[in-house]
Formats: structure tokens, sequence, C-alpha cells
């Protein structure tokens, strides 16, 4: 068996609407991100606007590491993903979002997901 974590795909469907349910999946990829494993995070629907520069800060969580600290590990370390269609529907376009930050569909997400020895993840 291989000492090389297992690929993770994580997606959040959650904005401010659900802190604990966003913050969790943000947390969960910081610490695969920590662990070296090859993190991928899905931000979708709700979540896609955490993707914009300052929007990380709406969300505050008591007793839960500041989500965007959260993000700038995940980026380090990993990928972030925002959803094409959640990105379209909200005007978000490749121009908005962080620096490391892609926009991606279905077949991207598919991929990640179905590819060799990978877990995923829905929060």
């Amino acid at each position: 068996m291989s000492a090389t974590p297992r690929p993770l795909v994580i997606k959040t469907t959650s904005g401010t609407e659900r802190p604990e349910a966003t913050n969790q999946a943000f947390t969960v990829a910081a610490a695969a991100v920590a662990a070296g494993a090859d993190v991928s995070l899905w931000l979708t629907g709700e979540s896609a606007w955490f993707a914009l520069p300052g929007r990380a800060a709406d969300l505050v969580l008591e007793h839960a590491t500041p989500l965007a600290e959260l993000l700038e590990l995940v980026l380090e370390g990993g990928r972030v993903t925002v959803c094409t269609q959640c990105a379209a529907r909200r005007g978000i376009g490749p121009q908005d979002v962080l620096p490391g930050v892609r926009i991606a569909g279905a077949v991207v997400f598919v991929e990640e997901s179905l590819a060799e020895r990978a877990q995923a993840l829905v929060y």
C-alpha cells in the first residue's frame, strides 16, 4: 500500500447561510493539503462567492479558523475551482476571481472524482 495520501476532491455548495458546513469543507481541504494530499476544492452554489477577493471574510464562525486563512492554505498547496454554471449565474468571470482560482465544469469535476484512488466529499 502506498504511503502517498489519496487525491481528495471536496465540493461545497453552501455559503454564509450554512457557516458550519462551509467552514468544515474548507477546514478538511486545508488539513488534507497540510497532510500532503492532492486536494481539489470545488466552490459551487453560494460558495462560488468565496472565490472573489475579500469575500471569504464574509463568513464568520466562532471557534473556527477564518475562512480566508483556510482558502489561502488550499490555494498554496491545492486547487480551487468555481463551477462554470455557478459562476455564470452570479456574473463571475475569470477576471473576477482570486489568483490561482479556476472556473471549470462538470466534466473536470467528474474526471477528478473518478481518478485512480480519488476520494470525493460533498458538503
